[in-house]
């Protein structure tokens, strides 16, 4: 269905390419309008497809995939104020969409160009978290702890570091690190059932 419509907007896509160079002025101005449709036209069924793939995100998210659904619930509550970035904006949006592996590459080309930027290592280690890279998830959440004075960041860190533990099969740190998320922000009551079910 949607093939023989790419194919059609490409092959005007490719007319206009070769046309354009050597048209004049009344010419190149038809061309310019010919570009703008398609560029809204594809503008159209690239947000058709986004909100398509939220819907299923969404429906995916409702079915808790691991121990770490409660702490990318938490992540998405936090205050996201001035932190509007081009670059935030876009992986936030891959995070949000479970496209993990295009998520970390934005957060990591934003924090090696602003290391303090803290709710950007959360997203990040919350990727790595969330494709079972826990050794890159742990150390981002491990550098991030004496850095924020936000509780429900320093929870969620500890918290997380905590499922890495019992992913390791280390009980008692990760008994350690529950307490600490739960001793750090009381609300974050989901380390009391995540060592309950280990």
């Amino acid at each position: 269905m949607f093939k023989h419509l790419f194919s059609t907007m490409n092959e005007v896509l490719e007319e206009i390419q070769k046309e354009y160079p050597n048209s004049d002025v009344e010419k190149k101005a038809e061309l310019d309008e010919q570009l703008q449709v398609l560029k809204t036209m594809s503008d159209e069924f690239i947000e058709a497809w986004l909100l398509f793939e939220e819907k299923l995100g969404k429906f995916y998210g409702a079915v808790p995939i691991s121990n770490t659904q409660t702490l990318h619930d938490e992540l998405m509550e936090l205050d996201m104020s001035g932190k509007q970035t081009e670059e935030f904006m876009r992986g936030q949006g891959y995070y949000k969409l479970y496209m993990y592996d295009q998520a970390i590459k934005e957060f990591e080309v934003l924090i090696q160009r602003q290391p303090d930027f803290l709710l950007a290592r959360v997203y990040l280690a919350m990727g790595h978290l969330r494709k079972g890279e826990f050794g890159d998830a742990y150390q981002h959440f491990k550098f991030l702890l004496p850095l924020t004075e936000n509780s429900k960041m320093k929870a969620i860190s500890y918290n997380a570091m905590g499922c890495i533990q019992v992913q390791n099969q280390n009980l008692e740190k990760a008994f350690e690190y529950f307490q600490k998320a739960y001793h750090t922000d009381p609300s974050c009551m989901e380390p009391l059932i995540n060592l309950d079910e280990s």
